[in-house]
């Protein structure tokens, strides 16, 4: 049987907010099977959980931000991408602000804190959500699909008329059957512009980045010392965000995505319409091992 996955134990760090700048202490905990992904705000009194669901989704300017009775808890989908990407089912999120913190502008922090608190099977079937028909949302000339493949595999194309990120490869594909998430997806940075910072902090947002969170460019070119992590970083932190924001689904992906310059808003309406349509999807298990898909077969998930 495949079964669902928790941490084996406690594990916590602290970081910033990159929105809001505050200081943040973030705790993974293990999860009972069926708990799915909690976030809770542990600073408030009494405290607040919101369990990763597309409807519990309250806000996607520049980040994912799930809410309930009024508590928010930002910028969301990078660890979301993270636990997708190791195959965590089930985990309980604890912070001690209103944002996760954004650590290297990457997935690979939190990589590292879950492969440190190891991973323990549970007695219980994974539950995978199968799309059974396609499933597109578009926007002018935005758009983001869901379609039925027996695995889990992401494409994303971006275009930001930009000469430092048209320099870079404007497509990638990852096939989690041949793709290893920590080495193809995990490490690639989010991204901002210096012209935007002064409009993003009138908006309250933005106020904890900097060149060791996020990669910077100014109106021709990359200002990080360092410059990119691989040719295809912009597109593939644009597939990161979208693994995180299919996590927010609750359950794993049988599925094919792709998307064209889609966003964290786009994204969430794609898995709204998916579950507003019962045709287009049903949940499926694997008893027998050897039939389930490859993509979640892969070292992360063994």
């Amino acid at each position: 049987m495949l079964k669902q996955r928790t941490l084996k134990t406690l594990v916590k760090t602290v970081g910033i907010g990159v929105h809001s700048g505050a200081r943040v202490e973030l705790v993974l905990r293990p999860a009972a099977a069926d708990t799915g992904l909690v976030f809770r705000r542990t600073d408030l009194d009494p405290a607040v959980d919101v369990r990763a669901e597309p409807h519990a989704v309250v806000d996607t300017r520049m980040a994912t931000t799930l809410g309930r009775d009024g508590a928010t808890i930002a910028t969301v989908e990078h660890l979301a991408s993270a636990l997708a990407g190791l195959g965590i089912d089930n985990c309980h999120i604890d912070v001690d602000a209103g944002e996760i913190p954004v650590m290297d502008g990457s997935a690979a922090s939190f990589v590292f804190l879950i492969q440190s608190a190891g991973v323990v099977e549970l007695n219980a079937p994974r539950r995978f959500v199968r799309v059974k028909k396609p499933v597109r949302i578009e926007d002018g000339d935005k758009w983001a699909q869901l379609a039925p493949h027996f695995g889990y595999k992401l494409s994303f194309s971006i275009d930001f008329k930009h000469p430092a990120i048209d320099a870079t490869e404007q497509h990638v594909e990852v096939d989690l059957a041949r793709d290893p998430y920590v080495t193809a997806v995990a490490r690639a940075r989010t991204f901002g512009f210096v012209n935007e910072v002064e409009a993003l902090r009138a908006m309250g947002l933005g106020q904890g980045g900097n060149l060791e969170n996020l990669i910077v460019m100014d109106e021709y070119r990359v200002l990080n010392v360092d410059g990119l992590r691989s040719g295809d970083e912009f597109a593939k932190h644009k597939l990161l965000d979208a693994m995180g924001d299919m996590a927010m689904l609750g359950h794993p992906l049988l599925a094919a995505y792709s998307a064209h310059k889609s966003g964290h808003a786009i994204n969430n309406k794609l898995l709204r319409a998916l579950l507003a349509d019962a045709e287009a999807w049903d949940f499926v298990t694997f008893e027998d091992r050897a039939a389930a898909p490859a993509a979640y077969l892969q070292p992360a998930f063994a």
